[in-house]
């Protein structure tokens, strides 16, 4: 039976729980004991448990440790404390190197539903990013090459450099939930079904994630803040930097997925990873025309050759070991 994507806009937008309850926010702080330190597993223990529908207010720190951001160039007293603390005082690392916040354990997830990711809004923390350089085309880079750029929060831009102004649209870089049990402990670096880096720089506030559930409790996991990222990523880093976002996870019983996907006002939207940029694309297209199918009553043939002439094939990341692809279907063609 090929997947089932449902798409309804009163699941997708409501803010109450099923019984009627208003959720609850919890407050989620990033902290040496309320950190992934570079992995999704199965068996991690949860940070915080909450009912479906709740709303989790939580802090994610950037990908660096305070040593690295000083060498950069970062003032010694304008590294976050929660990071030193985090980096200094954490033992049980890797194989990955994100700091994730969580994981959060989502009452009635079990395997075989999906895990709905409403991101209500997300703020940036710190005054300042920073880009690296490796990547698709590291032979680019030159030693010590971290640039620290900072942020205008009002503005919500970020100068470059001299008549070079970036806009900023900040998203989280990795949010997933733990991967089935025969994966074992994961690193946080490639993206997979449990979604995790994927890099995809769509996910801003007001857009919706779907993941497929894997064990009991979903686990999910948040990270990796970019202050703003160009399609592909291409020198392994966007403008990094921390976040705090207000996200909503709501467990969605009968909707089976193979991948994640997602929704924005604009858009519904595919995935596909894999180490194969060929595979990656043939996985996001053949998803994009499975739903389609379930949602927009179009035959196999109909819904490929839709994706032909409106869908719009993107390249998420080229960096994460894993590369992404996603296909982009606009709402505006369904009347």
């Amino acid at each position: 039976m090929k997947p089932i994507w449902i798409v309804a806009v009163l699941l997708v937008m409501t803010t109450i729980h099923a019984d009627g309850a208003k959720p609850k926010t919890h407050r989620l702080e990033a902290t040496p004991a309320t950190v992934a330190y570079g992995y999704y597993w199965s068996e991690a223990k949860p940070v915080l448990r909450i009912a479906s529908g709740d709303i989790i207010d939580v802090d994610t720190l950037l990908t660096n440790t305070p040593r690295g951001l000083e060498r950069a160039g970062v003032k010694p007293e304008d590294v976050q404390q929660s990071l030193r603390a985090v980096v200094d005082t954490a033992t049980d690392k890797g194989p990955g190197g994100h700091i994730l916040t969580g994981p959060v354990y989502v009452e009635g997830a079990e395997p075989g539903d999906a895990l709905e990711v409403r991101i209500l809004s997300i703020d940036m923390s710190i005054p300042y990013g920073y880009n690296g350089c490796s990547g698709f085309l590291k032979e680019n880079c030159k030693p010590n090459s971290t640039k620290i750029i900072p942020l205008d929060r009002k503005k919500m831009t970020a100068e470059f450099a001299p008549g070079i102004v970036i806009p900023l649209h900040p998203f989280f870089g990795s949010m997933g939930v733990a991967p089935p049990p025969a994966s074992g402990r994961v690193s946080s670096t490639p993206p997979g079904t449990h979604a995790g880096n994927l890099d995809n720089r769509e996910l801003v506030a007001g857009t919706t994630l779907f993941i497929p559930v894997h064990v009991p409790g979903a686990l999910f996991e948040v990270g990796d803040g970019h202050a703003a990222q160009g399609d592909g990523e291409v020198d392994q880093t966007a403008i990094e930097t921390s976040l705090r976002g207000r996200l909503q996870l709501t467990v969605r019983k009968g909707m089976t997925l193979a991948w994640p996907r997602a929704e924005t006002p604009t858009d519904y939207i595919s995935m596909g990873t894999d180490e194969d940029l060929t595979k990656a694309t043939r996985i996001a297209i053949q998803e994009m025309v499975d739903f389609l199918v379930a949602t927009k009553k179009l035959d196999t043939l109909a819904a490929y050759q839709l994706t032909s002439v409106a869908g719009n094939v993107v390249i998420t990341q080229l960096v994460d070991q894993k590369v992404g692809v996603h296909v982009k279907m606009p709402k505006r063609i369904f009347h």
